[in-house]
C-alpha cells in the first residue's frame, strides 16, 4: 500500500518512527506534502533521510499571504530536486480564509504554471463553508482555463456533487480517512464511482484519522485502514485495491 499525501513535518513522532510504523503495517511508498517554505524544505530532507518517502512542495491557500514573485522561484529551485515527485498543495480556501484570496489565486495560478514547466502532477486543496461550493466553482473554472495537459490530483476529495465532472476530466481523486465516517454516505457514493485509472488514497496524516482510530493523530500507517474501506465500498479484495492504488501512483508519481 502507499499514502498519497501526507504531512510529515506536521507529524508525532518523528520521521523515522512514522516510516517504521507504516512500513511494518505494509505502506511503501509516503508523499509528504509541503506547505510552505519551511516543510517544503523539511519535505526533501525527510525524503532524502528516507528511501519509502518522496516530497511534494508547494504553498497551501492558507500559507498564501504575501506570494510574490521571489516565492516563485523559490519553488522553482526546489522542485528540481529529484525527490520531488509533485507541486501543491495548492488550489482554494474559502472554509478558513487564513490568507487573503487575491494572495491564494496568486499563488494557485503559478503553482499551475510550475507543474507545467516542471512536467510534476498538481495536489488541489479546496475546501468551502458549509452550504457553498464558491471554492469548488473556482478551482474547477481555473483548471480548466489554465491546466491543459497537467495531471491534477484532487487531494482529500470533497466535490462529490461533481466527481463526474472530475472523472471526464482525467484528474485523480484521492481518498482519506473522512470516507470511513459513519455520516460520509456521499462521499462513499463518489468513491464508487471513480474509475480505477484515477483512483488514490490517503491519510492528510496527521489531520482525518479513519474511523477506527478516530480522534488520535493520523500517521501513514493508517492508510491501509481508509483501503480497507474504500475497497469494500468499491466490492474489491483489498489486494486488488492495493495493486490499483501502487499502479497509478507509480504511474503518476514515478514511484
Amino acid at each position: 500500500m502507499v499514502d498519497t499525501h501526507a504531512h510529515l513535518s506536521v507529524c508525532e513522532p518523528g520521521d523515522a518512527d512514522l516510516v517504521a510504523a507504516a512500513r511494518e503495517a505494509g505502506v511503501r511508498r509516503i508523499l509528504t506534502i509541503g506547505l510552505e517554505e519551511q516543510s517544503n524544505r523539511a519535505a526533501i530532507g525527510t525524503a532524502e533521510r528516507h528511501e519509502e518517502v518522496l516530497a511534494s512542495v508547494g504553498r497551501h491557500p492558507n500559507s498564501a499571504a504575501g506570494f510574490d514573485a521571489g516565492a516563485v522561484t523559490d519553488l522553482a529551485a526546489l522542485a528540481a530536486d529529484p525527490r520531488v515527485r509533485a507541486i501543491g498543495e495548492t488550489g482554494l480556501d474559502f472554509y478558513r480564509d487564513g490568507a487573503p484570496r487575491k494572495d491564494q489565486r496568486r499563488a494557485f495560478a503559478a503553482q499551475i504554471d510550475l507543474a507545467g514547466e516542471s512536467d510534476l502532477p498538481l495536489v488541489i486543496h479546496v475546501r468551502d463553508r458549509e452550504g457553498s461550493s464558491e471554492a469548488v466553482d473556482e478551482v474547477f473554472e481555473t483548471l480548466d482555463a489554465h491546466a491543459e495537459g497537467v495531471a491534477v490530483i484532487l487531494h482529500c476529495f470533497s466535490a462529490t456533487d461533481r466527481v463526474g465532472e472530475a472523472i471526464e476530466r482525467d484528474w485523480h481523486c484521492s481518498f482519506a480517512g473522512n470516507l470511513t465516517y459513519p455520516k460520509a454516505e456521499r462521499l462513499r457514493a463518489a468513491a464508487a464511482e471513480v474509475p480505477d485509472r484515477l483512483l488514490l488514497v490517503e491519510t492528510d496524516s496527521p489531520f482525518l484519522a479513519p474511523q477506527p482510530v478516530r480522534g488520535r493523530p493520523n500517521q501513514p500507517a493508517n492508510v491501509v485502514a481508509t483501503a480497507t474501506a474504500l475497497a469494500d465500498v468499491r466490492g474489491v479484495s483489498l489486494e486488488q485495491l492495493e495493486r490499483t492504488i501502487e499502479e497509478n501512483a507509480r504511474r503518476l508519481l514515478e514511484w
